[in-house]
């Protein structure tokens, strides 16, 4: 009988510790008020070069790229081990940064933006400055294969005088 009031009693006392640390917690860590804007996605600056050197190392991870424009395409679209279909997505090249005195495009690196954001850019011209962001979703056929985020124009050449405007 002894055994069991000092078991009762445990429970009781352990039940109302329970009870006091928990108001106490409630109490004393801060609420933060509703927030209507989602968390800021982090991106990391890398050049595009390393992109390709090494896909795996930047898979699921949010990159940053400023590049040269090279010129709207279809490639890798529709493509079953890393699927984006034609009817939603373009994809584009950007010149190779370590080539400067052609315009050769780097074509190991597969990047695809949504059609409605490639139509309001369709006034592109080979070696018009962008920057964009993204991650890498997939490394089929050991190429980085990388979706679009946000999509800036940063510098635009303008082909006739060879001139530049600023973004």
């Amino acid at each position: 009988m002894r055994k069991l009031q000092i078991i009762s009693l445990a429970i009781i006392a352990s039940t109302c510790i329970g009870i006091s640390f928990n108001k106490v917690n409630s109490q004393t860590i801060p609420t933060l008020p509703y927030s209507s804007t989602a968390p800021q996605t982090i991106y990391q600056d890398v050049n595009a070069l390393a992109v390709v050197a090494n896909p795996s190392k930047y898979l699921r991870r949010n990159i940053r790229i400023r590049a040269k424009f090279d010129k709207f395409a279809t490639l890798g679209l529709d493509y079953a081990p890393a699927m984006r279909s034609s009817d939603k997505y373009i994809s584009f090249l950007i010149q190779r940064p370590d080539i400067t005195n052609h315009n050769i495009p780097l074509s190991e690196l597969k990047i695809f933006l949504k059609k409605d954001v490639a139509e309001k850019h369709i006034d592109m011209d080979a070696g018009d400055e962008v920057e964009f962001t993204g991650r890498v979703f997939s490394t089929a056929l050991g190429d980085a294969w990388m979706d679009v985020d946000e999509f800036k124009v940063i510098n635009k050449i303008n082909k006739n005088n060879k001139t530049s405007k600023q973004y």
